[in-house]
């Protein structure tokens, strides 16, 4: 069963027309990229996703549940609840420390208990490599290691769905290597389904997975065969 659903969607902003008959699902535990150029409606494709932008007329469906267009705002948080977001307007919260940035998000989604909070946050912290930066302010991290404590921000509630929008963007090629392999490990051992918008065509072949082509108004997939996925990193040259 898909976890999202579009069938002959429209997008408007301010009447004009960004994305028109957009068709595509994806399915539980799948990586997707979607590419295109710029202003061509890649932000505002995931925007519409998670309840920030409406759907003007057609299809769209949620988790086999929520409706997107006829979606009442009472109703976000529980849609929300569902999907991490790894936004470049998602940032962290700079007058706390990374422990205190993640026990807020817990406290706002429900987890009352303070051992359960504690165990979790410890948990996407091994997971994302940062078992020891509990203490640490957000200005004392590197760029790739806030992107990683973002990225567990986003995990905390077992999302089904990770909405990714450039999570590599300002980040050195290296870095963003390492952070590629830990969205496709979480993709494949939480199987949580990972949409990503990226402008690296490196990913692609690195990291394989769907590819959705935003152009013209419309999402195309691209059906261009990559290598097979039987590792992520670049292989080391031999002597």
């Amino acid at each position: 069963m898909p976890i999202i659903k579009y069938e002959n969607v429209d997008i408007h902003i301010d009447s004009k027309i960004i994305l028109e008959d957009v068709t595509f699902s994806l399915n539980a535990g799948e990586f997707a990229y979607i590419t295109g150029a710029v202003g061509s409606g890649k932000s505002t494709l995931l925007k519409s996703i998670y309840g920030e932008v409406d759907i003007n007329s057609g299809k769209a469906i949620l988790f086999d549940e929520f409706s997107l267009k006829e979606l009442r705002r009472s109703k976000l948080p529980s849609l929300r609840k569902r999907m991490g977001i790894v936004f470049q307007d998602f940032q962290l919260l700079t007058d706390r420390t990374v422990h205190d940035n993640l026990e807020f998000v817990l406290e706002c989604t429900g987890w009352n208990n303070k051992n359960e909070r504690e165990k979790r946050i410890q948990e996407v912290l091994d997971l994302v490599g940062l078992p020891q930066k509990g203490y640490k302010m957000p200005h004392e991290l590197s760029g790739g290691e806030q992107q990683r404590i973002v990225i567990a921000r986003a995990i905390l509630n077992h999302p089904t769905l990770l909405l990714a929008d450039e999570p590599t963007g300002n980040l050195d090629n290296e870095t963003g290597n390492n952070i590629m392999q830990l969205l496709h490990n979480i993709c494949k051992e939480e199987k949580t389904a990972v949409l990503m918008i990226t402008h690296n065509e490196q990913w692609l072949t690195t990291f394989p997975g769907r590819e959705f082509l935003c152009k013209d108004k419309k999402i195309i997939e691209n059906k261009k065969t990559y290598p097979a996925e039987t590792e992520n990193q670049p292989q080391e040259p031999t002597e």
